[in-house]
């Protein structure tokens, strides 16, 4: 026998330390800075950044330095990647355990409640509820607001059009007018929205999810590429958010 097929994919062995699974545990709901990750682990920070170092070397994780404040640097999980790793080391085992799954059932009880918040409100947060609108069925109560809302920017239109989600009535709204509600989830898509974003009543989770400003392109043909990837981003994380939020 070919003694390379004993041997299990290097994703597997990369994944086989404690401390990197725990890391990817963390970065699964939300982005966060080394210094969160190491204070939500008790670990060293240098420790920490060694074993970040490693998943991002394979492709598992990525970094960007925050919009908010330039010498911050964020970790997010590229999660489309880790999907087809998983995917590959199924199918070298056997190609039987390689199958598709839907979304596990959504908590009953009524649909969930979900803010997203950006700065403008024109653009990231913007494709964001329609997408979770559309992706969610009725399951979820998607909204999103501004800290300092403007016109949504007709890239947005142009982009949720393109992937088959009319966005025509959505309009710019300040965070002020979801002051005194509950939401159960509040995702913020850019930087500094989180740096500003109040408390809501509630029990609801705060979760971050960092994008670049797609608007601050000059060239249109850039801009509208990025607003295409950063709409296929964030349909992959919406995707993934679904299958978390499952009945306990």
């Amino acid at each position: 026998m070919n003694t390379s097929l004993l041997q299990p994919p290097g994703f597997i062995k990369l994944l086989a330390n404690d401390l990197r699974w725990t890391l990817l545990k963390l970065l699964v709901a939300g982005d966060h800075r080394v210094q969160e990750l190491a204070e939500l682990m008790a670990q060293p920070m240098n420790l920490v950044s060694y074993h970040l170092k490693k998943l991002r070397d394979e492709g598992m994780v990525q970094v960007r330095r925050s919009e908010a404040d330039a010498r911050d640097i964020y970790y997010s999980l590229n999660l489309d990647h880790l999907r087809e790793q998983y995917q590959a080391a199924g199918r070298a085992l056997h190609p039987a355990f390689f199958t598709e799954t839907s979304a596990p059932p959504i908590t009953p009880g009524g649909p969930i409640r979900v803010l997203f918040v950006c700065t403008h409100n024109s653009a990231r947060s913007q494709m964001a509820e329609g997408l979770m609108c559309r992706l969610a069925g009725g399951r979820v109560e998607a909204h999103s607001a501004g800290s300092h809302p403007s016109g949504i920017h007709p890239d947005t239109i142009t982009t949720m059009a393109r992937m088959g989600i009319d966005i025509g009535g959505q309009r710019a709204k300040h965070l002020s007018a979801f002051e005194a509600q509950p939401f159960d989830y509040v995702i913020t898509v850019c930087d500094r929205a989180r740096e500003v974003c109040p408390t809501f009543p509630g029990e609801g989770q705060q979760i971050h999810w960092g994008f670049p400003d797609p608007t601050a392109i000059d060239d249109p043909e850039e801009r509208l590429a990025a607003f295409e990837d950063i709409a296929r981003r964030l349909r992959s994380r919406i995707g993934y958010f679904l299958t978390m939020v499952t009945t306990s």
